[in-house]
């Protein structure tokens, strides 16, 4: 299987069926996020254990991309530490927006798939809409809502 159809069926796996699409009732740190562009919206919810991401979930809507990306985003970050999410973020960024190739894309996994988006620069922002979000989150919790204008 050649990327493109990769990237395809993972879209549409995560966007029909979004892993930690859910409130979390007692999350610890809550951010909504919106594309003003494209109408997605969505809202990250954070529970922590110290450091550690106990658990990370989101609700909202938008396109196949945004709702895909957040959920694999969900999925990777459970369990991980605060710097790790930030680590994270900062490779996906470069991965999402050319601003540098990963040198090891293998590591990302599912995760990796998303390169494909960079043939879409109008997708782009669909796509890092929610690793913007759990950024926000992450450095400044009580902010508001993040704009990918």
């Amino acid at each position: 299987m050649d990327l493109k159809e990769l990237y395809k069926d993972v879209i549409v796996d995560h966007n029909r069926s979004p892993r930690n699409f859910r409130k979390i009732p007692d999350a610890t740190r809550i951010q909504e996020g919106f594309n003003p562009l494209c109408g997605d919206k969505l809202t990250v919810y954070l529970k922590l254990d110290g450091e550690r991401i106990s658990d990370l979930s989101f609700e909202g809507s938008g396109c196949a991309i945004s709702v895909a990306s957040a959920s694999l985003m969900s999925e990777r970050l459970k369990g991980k530490t605060v710097m790790e999410a930030q680590q994270l973020f900062d490779r996906m960024h470069a991965l999402l927006t050319r601003e540098g190739m990963d040198s090891d894309p293998e590591s990302l996994g599912k995760l990796a798939v998303l390169s494909g988006v960079r043939e879409y620069p109008s997708r782009v922002k669909c796509a890092t809409l929610c690793w913007h979000t759990l950024k926000n989150v992450l450095e400044h919790p009580g902010n508001p809502p993040v704009s990918t204008e």
